[in-house]
């Protein structure tokens, strides 16, 4: 099975040389055209442009980053959608907007081309490792047809509705983490404002019910006051902004979201955007006089 893989960032270029690794023909593509050279060391072949990529591949894999990136690297001149040939299938795995994924794959069943939407949640470790949650919205028959794929990718993956059931569930994840990062932030400033053993209170907390991915993961960069790059404050913030939007639309009120969407917005002014979303803590730390400001 041939696959075209658009997006070689933090997620999409171990993603990729995952399916290399797995003996797929992977043919990759780039906007910044130098981040394709890893994965084409590994054994992918390389295209100039994401119509390029699609020619000719059962299957079309996209992560980018926002909403008017898929629909470029989908439907824009150079789009996936005019090299992809019927009975084909695209799978975003990016974090966009459920009513977008709804007019793209409107667009591409003008050409009988089938669409899943697929965004994923594991941070840049679980692309590494292939233990990614992937949350997919689509048809049943189109999901088992290329399961075989996503299993190289994601250690669960769900079949959770109709196109842009993916992107909703990615808004309900994105949420919850939103709240569990601010959380164990304040968690962890009690501690060291305190000088208790910070180490032995995070095992502690970590076996009962305060156990979490982002505690077990992510607490010691925020006691440790560094963020090495997981994944992106910038990305996180346009994800909470696409749940804010979803939850408007529904009428429902996301308060702790807006919350640390606001924080978030903060530490990007700050130029801390590029950051791991753990720098949350960062406002925290400041805040409770533990870092200077």
């Amino acid at each position: 099975m041939k696959i075209g893989f658009i997006g070689m960032g933090t997620m999409g270029a171990p993603m990729a040389t995952r399916l290399v690794n797995a003996g797929y023909e992977v043919t990759v593509h780039n906007r910044t055209r130098a981040r394709e050279e890893p994965v084409a060391a590994a054994g992918a072949s390389r295209a100039a442009t994401p119509r390029d990529a699609a020619n000719g591949a059962d299957v079309v894999i996209t992560i980018v980053s926002d909403t008017p990136d898929v629909r470029e690297v989908v439907l824009g001149e150079q789009g996936a959608i005019h090299g992809m040939s019927a009975g084909s299938v695209l799978i975003d795995m990016s974090t966009i907007s459920p009513i977008a994924t709804r007019d793209i794959a409107s667009a591409l069943a003008e050409k009988s081309v089938d669409m899943l939407d697929a965004p994923v949640s594991g941070g840049s470790e679980g692309a590494e490792q292939g233990t990614l949650s992937i949350m997919v919205g689509g048809e049943a028959d189109v999901l088992e047809k290329v399961k075989p794929i996503l299993e190289h990718l994601g250690k669960t993956i769900t079949l959770v509705g109709g196109v842009s059931s993916g992107q909703i569930t990615k808004a309900i994840n994105q949420v919850i983490i939103a709240g569990t990062y601010a959380a164990v932030a304040e968690g962890m400033a009690i501690g060291l404002a305190a000088g208790i053993d910070i180490n032995a209170a995070h095992q502690a907390v970590s076996g009962g019910a305060a156990g979490s991915w982002v505690l077990s993961n992510r607490a010691m960069n925020m006691v440790n006051g560094e963020y090495p790059l997981g994944f992106r404050t910038r990305l996180h913030r346009k994800d909470l902004n696409i749940a804010l939007e979803t939850a408007r639309d529904l009428g429902v009120p996301i308060p702790v979201s807006a919350y640390v969407e606001q924080i978030e917005t903060g530490l990007m002014k700050r130029g801390f955007g590029e950051e791991d979303v753990s720098n949350i803590a960062r406002a925290v730390r400041e805040a409770a006089g533990l870092d200077e400001t």
